[in-house]
C-alpha cells in the first residue's frame, strides 16, 4: 500500500516538474525574441525605421505598416544651392486588424497648395513622416538611391498637435 502511494507522488511531482519547466522555456523564448528582434517601438510617439520593402506589425497599435517607397524625391542635393529644398513623398501602406490596406503619401514638408501633407489619419492616429535617408548627393544621383531608402514615422492617437490632411 505504501509502495502505491510513493509512487502516486513521486508521479506527480514529475508532472507538476515539468509543467513548471515548460513555464520558464516560455519566458526565456520571450526574452530571445524581444533581444533578438529590432525594437520596434514601445511608447506612442517614439520613432518607427523601416527600410525600403520592409513591412512590421505593430502590436501596440494592432496595425501592419509596409514601407512601399518612394514616389518623389525632389530634395536639393547636400552640396548644392537651391531655391527649393523639395520634397519626398513616401508611400506607407497600412493596415489595421480589421480593416483592408491604405496606402497612405506623406512627405517631408506641408504644403496644402501643392498636395503634400507630412501626415494622414488612419484608424484613429495620426502617422506621420519624420525622417527620410539617405540624403541625395549631387555626385551620385538619386537612381543609386531607389531600393535603399529608409524611413521614420511617428504614430500618435488622433487629435493631438500633430498636422493632419
Amino acid at each position: 500500500m505504501y509502495y502505491k502511494t510513493i509512487i502516486l507522488s513521486l508521479g506527480f511531482l514529475s508532472l507538476t516538474n515539468c509543467k513548471s519547466q515548460k513555464a520558464k522555456s516560455d519566458v526565456i523564448k520571450a526574452e530571445i525574441s524581444e533581444i533578438g528582434d529590432v525594437k520596434t517601438t514601445t511608447k506612442e510617439g517614439e520613432i518607427i525605421y523601416l527600410k525600403e520593402g520592409e513591412n512590421k506589425f505593430l502590436k501596440e497599435y494592432q496595425m501592419n505598416v509596409t514601407f512601399k517607397g518612394i514616389s518623389e524625391d525632389s530634395r536639393c542635393p547636400k552640396d548644392v544651392q537651391c531655391i527649393w529644398s523639395g520634397v519626398a513623398v513616401a508611400q506607407v501602406e497600412v493596415m489595421a486588424t480589421t480593416s483592408r490596406p491604405v496606402t497612405l503619401q506623406i512627405s517631408s514638408i506641408e504644403n496644402k497648395a501643392k498636395n503634400y501633407h507630412k501626415s494622414a489619419d488612419f484608424n484613429g492616429y495620426t502617422i506621420s513622416l519624420a525622417d527620410v535617408n539617405p540624403y541625395p548627393e549631387s555626385s551620385k544621383g538619386t537612381k543609386d538611391l531607389k531600393g535603399n531608402y529608409k524611413i521614420g514615422i511617428i504614430i500618435k492617437k488622433a487629435g493631438e498637435n500633430t498636422t493632419t490632411r
